[in-house]
């Protein structure tokens, strides 16, 4: 993700079909995390480019509220992984034969 902070480094991604291959990745893997990491590198390469002044993502300057709601989305996206995590190991609680 950090190629594609900088606009040189989106079109560089986007010329080599990184898309495809991301493309690919999220539609076996399993792991929500990965999952949501390929989501959000699809966004930014699916996206518009930013105006003027933001061409390098690093060093856009985020309003506090929206740091902040962004933090707690995340939170939420954790607690979600965390309890899909428990759901599956579960499942295969269920699913393994007695000894």
């Amino acid at each position: 993700s950090q190629l594609t902070a900088t606009k040189p480094g989106r079109s560089l991604v986007r010329e080599k079909g990184t898309y495809l291959v991301l493309r690919e990745l999220h539609r076996w893997e399993r792991d929500p995390e990965v999952l949501s990491a390929c989501e959000k590198l699809i966004q930014v390469l699916i996206g518009d480019e930013p105006g003027p002044g933001m061409e390098n993502l690093l060093e856009v300057s985020i309003p506090p509220e929206v740091e902040q709601q962004l933090q707690r989305l995340d939170r939420e996206e954790e607690e979600r992984w965390r309890r899909e995590r428990q759901r599956e190991e579960r499942e295969q609680q269920h699913e393994e034969p007695s000894r």
